[in-house]
């Protein structure tokens, strides 16, 4: 094991991460916090509401690297659609390990993932035309720079909306280079939150000349809405999902290269 890895496994072990959602508690534990992890966008609601944003939070991203590693590690778009495109495989490793310094950085401040266990749509990881792969991944980006919007806006702590809006940042750049990857693959367009389609291949269209990231209010109120949202990968699989789970492992998933995780200064 690597120093950065010692460090990382102190730091969750600190939390008793495995062990209060260890593989047999991981659905029951789900679904009572999926229940209990209401109430309003307010940032009156102080601590309580501090907490949900960051266990929401924190899911996301545990949910993100589970994501890039399967794509890096079974998904043909990144052996075949991606082959010999190292620059496009090198955005995919690098939000990995970014995702996975955000789940670190979250988990310090003091979140607690609703789960560690996941399920994908169908054919996520199997789709010879990457259009499922690459149109969930850039969903998932767009719901997680919603999410981030949130947190800006409700946490009371600066610090806490300081964080938000760095990871906000990187949320923002991992979409913009999943379109790049969508237009690389051949893909003409990919949908927003809303289910819109966009048009990728520039420079005519107006979605590559968003001038402000979107909360997508209407989909994506409060912090409630967010966890609603990830309902479908967290719990029982939906119509339309795998029944295969997928497990977060903090070690396999935070790595997708031999080359350590570094944390970065989180301070302004």
């Amino acid at each position: 094991m690597s120093a950065t890895e010692e460090i990382v496994s102190e730091k969750l072990s600190r939390r008793n991460l495995l062990t209060r959602f260890g593989a047999a508690g991981v659905g029951v534990a789900a679904t009572a916090m999926l229940a209990g992890c209401g109430g309003s966008s307010s940032s009156s609601n102080g601590a309580s509401t501090n907490q949900q944003i960051l266990n929401a939070a924190a899911t996301a991203e545990a949910l993100a690297t589970v994501m890039y590693y399967n794509i890096i590690h079974t998904s043909p778009l990144y052996s075949t659609g991606l082959a010999g495109n190292l620059p496009d495989q090198a955005y995919l490793q690098a939000g990995l390990e970014q995702e996975a310094n955000h789940y670190y950085t979250l988990v310090a401040a003091g979140a607690v993932p609703l789960t560690t266990t996941f399920y994908f749509p169908t054919n996520m990881f199997s789709d010879a035309t990457y259009a499922t792969t690459v149109n969930y991944l850039v969903h998932l980006e767009y719901a997680f720079i919603a999410a981030y919007l949130i947190g800006v806006r409700d946490f009371s702590s600066s610090s806490l909306r300081v964080l938000a809006s760095q990871i906000m940042g990187v949320e923002a750049e991992h979409r913009t280079l999943a379109r790049v990857i969508a237009n690389d693959v051949g893909l003409t367009s990919v949908p927003d939150l809303a289910g819109i389609q966009e048009g990728i291949p520039p420079p005519s269209h107006t979605s590559n000349n968003i001038s402000y990231e979107r909360t997508y209010s209407s989909v994506l109120p409060n912090i409630q809405a967010v966890v609603t949202a990830l309902a479908p990968f967290v719990s029982t699989p939906s119509t339309g999902f795998s029944t295969t789970p997928y497990a977060f492992n903090t070690t396999a998933n935070f790595y997708s290269t031999t080359s350590p995780v570094t944390q970065d200064q989180t301070t302004p």
